[in-house]
């Protein structure tokens, strides 16, 4: 039976029309509305739309599945607080449930994310899997037994913001030390350019055509695969804080596969087997421990998506 997932962002709300698969039939898109209303409104109209575009109705499909970012309470429907957006205590599977009669779940869109990679993504055949979604901030998941787990309150898997390193980097969040402040492709971004500016040898200036402003999360490891010691020593110093935040879930959780998305997640292998190195090293925190596969994620752009729809299974 088909589902609805919507895939809520801070320019644009995705919607599309999913199939028992995992295969997005159809999809459509609209800019981030100023209000809560208005966007709701809007997703009220994308739902129609491919309802209507494949001749269908709400009573054919299983329900609506929702990813949104920020605070979200998935028992009450509630976006308790989505900063980017300025909402607070938004009762948005109520108010949608008003106009469209069907079984409506939300999540945070990290979990949605991890969700969805587990039932139809790269590890949908391990039972336990954490993702790290590593672009502007760093998200995370967690799928214990091929099941969300979301934490008191829905509250929890805020992977990014486990202290990595006490009293360090000042972290969006307003601590200090946060996984994000040294693993998010904003933070790669800082070390790059700041390894640039102690040293001018020539690889990463000449990649960004000698303007510091070009440098993207790309930069240190494109140079490092061409031998620029100056990008291997970021890359390096990048993979132990990327290898040791992992590890700290590993030696919570012990999942059988920890899944790498986001922006940087393009490297693909190259960067998944340098964390892998990096964990086999150091026999994931104690001798003879099971090891676990790190993969890259699969779904992409589409995430989204795909991800609220799973939560409808």
């Amino acid at each position: 039976m088909y589902k609805i997932g919507i895939d809520i962002g801070g320019m644009s709300v995705k919607v599309g029309l999913v199939d028992g698969d995992g295969k997005i039939i159809l999809k459509n898109r609209r800019k981030t509305a100023k209000t809560p209303d208005k966007v709701i409104e809007n997703m009220v109209c994308q739902v129609e739309e491919l309802l209507s575009e494949k001749i269908l109705s709400v009573k054919d499909i299983s329900g609506i599945g929702i990813g949104c970012p920020g605070a979200v309470t998935g028992k009450t429907g509630m976006v308790d607080f989505l900063p980017n957006l300025g909402w607070k205590n938004i009762p948005l599977v109520q108010k949608l449930k008003e106009k469209l009669d069907t079984e409506i779940i939300i999540s945070n869109d990290a979990n949605v994310a991890a969700l969805g990679e587990a039932v139809y993504g790269c590890a949908k055949n391990y039972n336990t899997s954490i993702m790290f979604t590593l672009g502007t901030g760093v998200g995370g998941g967690i799928i214990i037994d091929r099941k969300l787990y979301e934490g008191g309150h829905s509250k929890g898997a805020e992977l990014g913001h486990v202290t990595l390193i006490l009293d360090g980097e000042e972290c969006t969040c307003g601590r200090r030390g946060c996984v994000e402040a040294y693993v998010s492709a904003t933070a790669l971004i800082r070390q790059t350019r700041s390894a640039m500016l102690e040293n001018k040898e020539p690889a990463m200036w000449d990649y960004v055509g000698g303007d510091i402003a070009w440098v993207d999360g790309k930069t240190a490891f494109e140079c490092a695969k061409k031998g620029d010691e100056t990008a291997i020593k970021v890359q390096n110093q990048y993979i132990k804080y990327l290898a040791e935040s992992i590890m700290n879930m590993l030696n919570i959780f012990r999942p059988d596969a920890v899944i790498i998305g986001g922006g940087i997640s393009a490297q693909g292998k190259y960067l998944t087997d340098l964390v892998k190195d990096y964990c086999d090293k150091f026999d994931y925190g104690y001798k003879g421990s099971p090891k676990c596969d790190i993969l890259t994620a699969s779904l992409g752009n589409d995430a989204g998506i795909i991800g609220a729809a799973a939560l409808l299974e």
